[in-house]
């Protein structure tokens, strides 16, 4: 096993350095390519200043030059942390101060977010932004400290590194219920471990073309990246553009000739709708497998039905446990609608239980929280003790390992394979996003004009299989429409966390304790939902 993610392209390279590594539009790299590149960019920061365990952040597009950072942030000894470059700026100052980035590394494709930052938050990333343009910087309203061509002088020979697997190998930043978000520290041997097992699962080779679909943010895509290169693949990374059009999407997975897909469901739900997918369709692809959410059985049987010569395969996990605990590969088209899909069996080196409240096993069949321990649980949240103890406990019946509670119900069933629910708070998984209803209130609630906000969502049949629905009240009985709010709410968090149905209200409803009645509120929602009549 690899003991740093960033050896498997070195020995690539060592190896095969013609070989194709990775494809976007017209560009392709080879393994030799990316080694040198990522070498004389980790030596470039090096000599900026940056020492073992330093933060670099990447305000990058998914992209060749995001791939190469990643690699030379790893290199030289620190720790990569991928921000979204389609975020608010707020939430994107919100991260990089908690992540105390020492470097942030910007181009062409984010300067209306890089202005804005350069012109609110100077005092955040001055001296701290690294221009990755191969052009002459535009006017970016504080000089870069480096930029991209400055690694043109530098060696391209490897760099040495005193660092081991159990070194942090980036912060992923999710969603948190007190409008923070959260950073997971993953390490390095969380993904060796994952990607080891599902590359011996999955019979990834070297002639093996691997898509790239989820943003460089997004967990799934951190077994796309590794995966492929510890294998010796040819990873395509998937325009996100391509999304909104199922047609060239279909025709993008036919022409790069891809044998693996990775996604969450709602793309493969999407496609579904608008039957693009033929039967006998993609004849090289091998392997279709999805993860972050549930994919609608009806959709599930349409794929399986138009692509019998492809394997199908349900990965479940949360991002404090490393892209999957566990798998199930689907035998057979389901033909009941009505069929729960299990999540599985726990990957190699993982384990599921099922808890009661008082975290002791439930008997087989009964309901309790999904806990996982193993390989890939997580260092835990970045700079906050608290909220690590309390999501991480110690293991009763194993001294010093500690297991992750995830917050989902289920069961074990009586072919002894763990099935999934649903959750246990105010979390929800949209589109593949986990998102925290909790943020999204507490974002609305600093805004001026609100004087009461709630935030529930609702279960629909459409894309993303949930939909998320705002009630608010005005403060000082202003007038208010939903434009104004969503107007204001988009400048304080993504686009994916937006509410889709907006109601403004005199007062909320109440239960009996007093509190806001949600379930009042996700009836309200459901009626309105139904159209007039119901």
């Amino acid at each position: 096993m690899a003991g740093l993610l960033q050896e498997y392209v070195t020995r690539q390279a060592e190896a095969r350095p013609e070989a194709s590594a990775l494809v976007h539009d017209a560009e392709r790299l080879t393994y030799g390519d990316l080694e040198r590149r990522s070498n004389r960019l980790a030596r470039l920061v090096r000599e900026g200043g940056c020492r073992r365990g330093d933060r670099i952040g990447l305000l990058l597009p998914k992209s060749p030059a995001a791939i190469v950072s990643m690699l030379a942030a790893l290199k030289a000894g620190c720790i990569y942390v991928p921000v979204d470059p389609e975020s608010p700026s707020a939430r994107v100052v919100r991260i990089l101060t908690a992540a105390d980035c020492r470097y942030l590394l910007v181009s062409r494709a984010d300067l209306p977010i890089v202005r804005d930052l350069t012109s609110q938050h100077a005092d955040l990333i001055s001296g701290r932004l690294i221009w990755m343009g191969s052009e002459t910087p535009p006017d970016l309203g504080i000089e870069p400290a480096l930029s991209l061509s400055d690694s043109a002088a530098m060696p391209d020979s490897a760099l040495g590194s005193d660092g081991d697997g159990s070194d942090p190998a980036h912060l992923l930043f999710t969603s948190g219920s007190t409008g923070i978000p959260k950073g997971v520290m993953v390490a390095h041997a969380n993904v060796t471990a994952f990607v080891e097992w599902a590359n011996a699962y999955c019979g990834l080779a070297p002639d093996d073309r691997t898509s790239c679909h989820s943003p460089l943010h997004f967990d799934l895509s951190t077994w796309d990246v590794y995966g492929a290169f510890a294998a010796g693949a040819e990873l395509h990374l998937v325009p996100p553009e391509l999304n909104l059009f199922p047609g060239r999407l279909v025709e993008f997975i036919r022409s790069h000739g891809l044998t693996q897909w990775f996604s969450v469901p709602s793309v493969l739900t999407y496609l579904t709708r608008f039957d693009a997918v033929r039967t006998g369709d993609f004849p090289e692809l091998k392997r279709l497998l999805w993860c972050g959410e549930v994919f609608p059985t009806p959709a599930l049987k349409y794929w399986m039905e138009r692509l019998p010569h492809v394997s199908f395969t349900n990965l479940y996990g949360p991002t404090e446990t490393t892209i999957a605990s566990s798998y199930y590969t689907v035998p057979a088209p389901p033909q009941d609608p009505e069929q729960r899909i299990p999540i599985g069996a726990p990957c190699a080196g993982e384990e599921l239980l099922i808890l009661d409240d008082a975290r002791a096993p439930v008997r087989p069949g009964d309901i309790g929280e999904i806990c996982i321990r193993g390989a890939g649980v997580t260092l835990g949240y970045w700079r906050d003790e608290e909220k690590t103890a309390r999501a991480f406990l110690p293991c009763a019946d194993r001294p010093g390992e500690r297991m992750y509670t995830t917050g989902d119900r289920g069961f074990r069933g009586p072919d002894g394979l763990v099935y999934c629910v649903g959750r246990a708070d105010s979390q929800i998984k949209s589109r593949g996003h986990r998102i925290e209803l909790g943020e999204i209130e507490t974002a609305l609630h600093t805004l001026a004009e609100i004087g009461q906000a709630a935030v529930v969502a609702r279960r629909t049949d459409g894309f993303g299989g949930v939909e998320i629905c705002c009630a608010y009240v005005p403060k000082d009985r202003v007038e208010l429409s939903p434009s104004q709010v969503r107007e204001g709410l988009a400048r304080l968090i993504p686009k994916y966390m937006l509410p889709a149905r907006w109601r403004h209200l005199a007062e909320f409803p109440r239960n009996a304790n007093g509190k806001v009645d949600r379930v009042a509120l996700v009836e309200m929602f459901d009626q309105e939902a139904a159209g007039p009549g119901t």
